[in-house]
């Protein structure tokens, strides 16, 4: 109960603050309960920064950029599961091995190669370069491991393609993984800061994270209501998504995914 405490404590603080006057967020002792709701924070921060295109690029670079890492991570799981090919194990720990690179140490070549394709300030620039996901890859091929092998050798026999099997057979047997995977993507790439802020250069392509300091003043005075506020929107849709496909989340790593 301690520990859930902990964890809530902040987003209680944050959702609460959002509600407040400014003046109320530093007073001190704090002053956990809003003594009035100050909802204008929230009509404040949409205007004091175009939030409807940051809610648009965010929803287009999460949803095609966890479409194109599924289909890739998928794709690549089954390969690595059942094609043989040379050097499949030495190219599987080579993709494993770069869950050990920190991303930053990648920033800067991606950011070249994006230039030279002019991808500057593009939905390509966003969603390319961040679109292969070696940690997808490793859960699904794990759940594929699992998967009963004689059942895809019958089917094999019968003269079912690898396209056929893989979309009829293997994709509905892992879907609680795939869904996880899914979730885990869509958080990810919502809230990614540093890409977006590196490789786009207009406010018209700025995504959520990104306009949250469009909210910061340059002369020194913040209003931290409306930052608070535009705060909440920019986590209240993860926080959403989460309750709602929390099961199949608990169901994708306990439906024996990491075995093998």
């Amino acid at each position: 109960m301690l520990i859930a405490a902990v964890f809530v404590m902040p987003l209680y603080w944050l959702f609460s603050s959002a509600v407040k006057p400014s003046g109320e967020i530093y007073q001190f002792p704090l002053q956990w309960i809003p003594r009035q709701l100050h909802w204008s924070n929230f009509t404040n921060a949409w205007h004091d920064a175009p939030f409807g295109s940051f809610f648009v690029n965010s929803i287009i670079v999460t949803v095609v950029g966890t479409v194109i890492k599924m289909v890739l991570a998928t794709g690549s799981a089954y390969a690595f599961t059942f094609l043989p090919f040379p050097f499949k194990r030495f190219i599987f720990l080579l993709l494993l091995g770069t869950l050990m690179t920190p991303g930053t140490i990648t920033l800067l070549t991606n950011y070249l190669t994006a230039s030279d394709l002019g991808w500057v300030d593009t939905y390509a620039g966003l969603i390319v370069p961040g679109a292969g996901s070696a940690f997808g890859m490793f859960l699904l091929r794990q759940q594929m491991m699992a998967l009963p092998r004689e059942v895809f050798e019958a089917a094999r026999v019968d003269g079912a393609s690898h396209l056929r099997i893989l979309l009829r057979m293997v994709v509905p047997m892992s879907r609680p993984m795939m869904i996880t995977v899914s979730l885990i993507s869509v958080i990810e790439v919502w809230n990614d800061f540093i890409w977006p802020l590196i490789i786009t250069t207009t406010t018209e392509m700025r995504t959520l994270p990104i306009g949250l300091l469009y909210l910061k003043s340059q002369e020194g005075y913040n209003d931290w209501g409306a930052i608070m506020a535009g705060t909440v929107m920019v986590a209240a849709p993860m926080l959403v998504v989460f309750l709602l496909a929390q099961r199949y989340i608990v169901a994708g790593f306990s439906g024996g995914a990491i075995k093998g």
